[in-house]
């Protein structure tokens, strides 16, 4: 992977197990990089559906795509307050300007109220069935679920709105540029 600097503008392709696209987004501005995590922006980015069927996002959104852990974090902010739709999802990799990762339809919504919701499970489970997720791979889905549930619970930084603020700010001011 060749350095990247912030303000750097990738896609993002998400994946089923099987291999088939899934879905494309147009844009992610990289933000910042972590040893263990990137963070990217975007806003009114156009997604693409492997059906063909096209929408833009309504708001900002800033997410945080982690090197080892099986799930990202997307935080929307929205008018009535920041909204996080979490993917259970595979480890991310970039490939030809593209950030790609295998998405295992399990996810997590948390409200600005703090509730929060496991969503997908019917779905989660018909894959898990018809694309053979083996044992191992089902332990590490679900773990990874319980990781991401625990890690809200105690208060991880990228729920909060003070940092989500601050990397909108930086989204806002690289890409004018």
């Amino acid at each position: 992977m060749n350095k990247m600097c912030i303000g750097d503008k990738l896609q993002i392709q998400c994946y089923k197990h099987n291999g088939k696209i899934h879905r494309a987004w147009d844009e992610a501005i990289l933000l910042d990089e972590k040893k263990d995590y990137m963070v990217f922006g975007n806003n009114k980015t156009i997604v693409t559906k492997a059906e063909g069927i096209t929408w833009k996002t309504k708001e900002p959104a800033i997410m945080y795509f982690f090197k080892d852990k099986w799930y990202n974090i997307i935080a929307q902010l929205k008018k009535d307050g920041i909204y996080y739709y979490c993917n259970i999802a595979s480890p991310f990799i970039i490939e030809e300007n593209t950030i790609k990762y295998i998405d295992y339809d399990l996810d997590l919504r948390i409200f600005p109220t703090g509730q929060y919701k496991i969503l997908d499970r019917l779905e989660y489970n018909y894959h898990k069935r018809i694309m053979n997720y083996s044992d191992e791979l089902d332990r590490v889905i679900c773990g990874s679920l319980d990781e991401l549930i625990k890690e809200y619970q105690d208060g991880l930084e990228m729920f909060t709105d003070e940092l989500n603020k601050k990397y909108y700010q930086v989204y806002k001011t690289v890409s004018e540029e």
